[in-house]
């Protein structure tokens, strides 16, 4: 199964410049969230590939303009027998704003997906905005990782992790993909193609 990444960035290749190509042969697109939801009904519209997508931080304007695709906020959704489990949103750094939680937040937003994670025997694919916990995030509460997330990793070892959050530009040393344990952490920030 060949999967696009994106998020926080749009492409020029995909949005201002588009060009079907880069589209070719994918056969799933996963949002991190903090995208434009015209660039994602575009991508939406010109494959054939379901897009998943979670909220980012920024993703308030997706309550008036709902991006295509299909929105796996806690929940698991399976596509071709890979099952992906969603968790948007980021470190709550201010009063006011959607899609922002506290440490203990997002534990319960997993505290409460236990009855999925039992009848699905896991997942195969965390979709996320942030990053986890220590791991790929950045100082500063808005770019600080869940340890919800860490814990699911070390409990259900999925294949991949894919978060936003994190831009590349902030940070040269940050890594695009790399692992923690067994699961492939990729940091979709803009466009990653990979395969499952």
């Amino acid at each position: 199964m060949r999967i696009l990444a994106v998020s926080d960035q749009e492409s020029t290749l995909l949005w201002d410049h588009f060009d079907r190509r880069y589209l070719e042969g994918v056969d799933l697109i996963l949002s991190a969230g903090d995208l434009d939801p015209n660039y994602l009904a575009l991508l939406a519209t010109f494959t054939p590939a379901p897009l998943l997508y979670v909220h980012g931080n920024h993703d308030d304007r997706y309550r008036d303009n709902p991006p295509g695709g299909i929105c796996v906020e806690g929940r698991i959704h399976t596509v071709q027998g890979v099952r992906v489990l969603g968790l948007g949103g980021s470190m709550r750094y201010k009063r006011q704003g959607e899609h922002q939680y506290t440490q203990g937040e997002m534990q319960r937003r997993v505290a409460r997906l236990w009855l999925q994670l039992r009848r699905s025997k896991g997942f195969d694919i965390l979709l996320t905005h942030a990053p986890a916990y220590r791991f790929n995030d950045e100082p500063g509460l808005a770019h600080t990782g869940f340890t919800a997330f860490n814990r699911l990793l070390e409990r259900y070892h999925p294949r991949y992790f894919v978060h936003g959050h994190v831009h590349l530009n902030y940070n040269p040393l940050l890594p695009r993909r790399c692992m923690y344990g067994e699961t492939t952490v990729i940091n979709a920030y803009e466009t990653y193609y990979f395969d499952y």
